[in-house]
């Protein structure tokens, strides 16, 4: 198999965006070579512990309500020809995301990242759910399959949140400055939400590499 790394944060919409064509495109190529793995990125590492009123954190970000509607225009736009239809209107609060990422943290350890990544985009981005939560996040673990009570543990500790931070910061360090990016293969970058014809073409070329190499062992 070879790796495909996904450095995002749950409530990155274009990180839904990117994993949604991705998804399509595993579908469409069954054969497909990846390992996935998912990894932190923190969009706003300054967050507050208990995150902030949504409209303070747009008027922050962006100068109010009309700067987060152009900004957020090609969002929709690119989200709808995903499939995808997001409701910002129903998120009242923007989340610090560091119990998030513990979280799918965990899951990796049960074999269960991936749905676990899935489930907080739908929670934040369509259904509104605050992810801060720790409540939230145990019915979210629980969903896809985890033990609630242990999650409902680690999360009342500290367990894994300075290593998560740190690998954000290490992230950062080597040029990752946005999200979503997948690292294939440990070596090449590929920055944004790209389509699914794109990474039908690169399934397609590994494979054929794959294949180039078996014939001439």
């Amino acid at each position: 198999m070879i790796p495909l790394d996904i450095i995002s944060d749950p409530i990155c919409p274009w990180c839904y965006i990117g994993w949604t064509n991705l998804a399509r495109a595993l579908e469409a190529r069954p054969d497909q070579p990846f390992a996935i793995e998912w990894h932190p990125f923190q969009l706003n590492p300054e967050m507050p512990e208990g995150g902030m009123d949504r409209r303070e954190y747009l008027e922050a970000k962006f100068g109010g309500r009309e700067g987060a509607v152009r900004a957020y225009a090609p969002v929709i736009e690119h989200a709808e020809r995903a499939g995808l239809a997001l409701n910002f209107d129903r998120i009242e609060r923007t989340p610090n995301t560091i119990d998030a990422h513990r979280l799918i943290h965990w899951a990796g350890i049960e074999g269960r990242q991936t749905p676990v990544a899935i489930a907080l985009f739908k929670a934040y981005l369509i259904e509104g759910r605050d992810i801060n939560d720790p409540d939230t996040l145990r019915e979210i673990a629980e969903a896809m399959g985890l033990d609630g009570a242990m999650i409902a543990t680690l999360l009342a500790g500290d367990a894994d949140a300075d290593d998560l931070r740190a690998r954000d910061a290490s992230a950062r360090s080597r040029g990752v400055t946005g999200v979503p990016c997948f690292v294939v293969a440990r070596q090449h970058v590929v920055t944004g939400a790209q389509s699914p014809e794109f990474w039908m073409q690169v399934i397609d070329e590994l494979n054929a590499a794959r294949a180039g190499s078996d014939a001439g062992q």
